[in-house]
């Protein structure tokens, strides 16, 4: 793809994500899309046809390297340290949390925020589609960790951690940064007091 392609369309899923994350999906025009990004509504349409396409590919860039990172680790704590509840939480929970430290990753945070509580059923279906095999690979590791479980409450509890995960990355919550503490500090406390939590609801009776 030429240069000044790659530059306009990456513009463009900047802007969108910046928008996005600030006044949600439905909130947003493709209008003040183009204004912030400095292109006319013939680059949007060629680069990605409509907004839900634009809106589904504001997920694919930062979801596949998040995606490809928790596999790579989930495959090797799987190899390195079979049936450790912990480290495969951990696979599932540090390169989320990681993105809340990088600074091209911290507005997607807030669209996946955005994400849970606005009803998108476009988008719902695109992440299922293209995401929902990541979250089977984990299910079946933390299967094996616990086999007593029953397949549904396996499943429900995963998605009590990934709701709570999205929470956390949000930062929402009651415990905020300390002065004094680096955002990839905060994150990593974040990150280990998360793994011990969701490793107690999972082996819960």
């Amino acid at each position: 793809m030429p240069t000044a392609h790659f530059n306009t369309k990456d513009r463009i899923l900047g802007a969108a994500e910046e928008l996005f994350a600030q006044f949600g999906f439905a909130g947003t025009s493709l209008r003040q899309v183009t204004s912030r990004a400095d292109v006319n509504i013939a680059a949007v349409n060629y680069h990605f046809g409509s907004k839900e396409n634009l809106v589904n590919e504001v997920f694919r860039r930062r979801m596949d390297e998040m995606s490809e990172r928790r596999l790579s680790q989930l495959r090797q704590a799987v190899d390195d340290k079979p049936g450790d509840l912990e480290a495969i939480l951990a696979a599932f929970i540090q390169p989320a949390l990681a993105l809340t430290y990088d600074r091209h990753g911290s507005a997607f945070v807030r669209v996946l925020a955005r994400a849970y509580a606005e009803k998108n059923d476009g988008l719902r279906k695109f992440l299922s589609d293209n995401y929902g095999q990541v979250l089977r690979e984990f299910a079946k590791a933390l299967a094996a960790c616990l086999p007593g479980l029953a397949k549904e409450d396996l499943y429900l509890r995963l998605d009590f951690t990934a709701g709570a995960l999205t929470y956390a990355m949000a930062d929402f919550g009651l415990i905020k940064r300390p002065a004094g503490v680096s955002d990839r500090a905060h994150a990593d406390k974040a990150a280990q007091g998360l793994i011990r939590f969701a490793a107690a609801g999972l082996r819960a009776a």
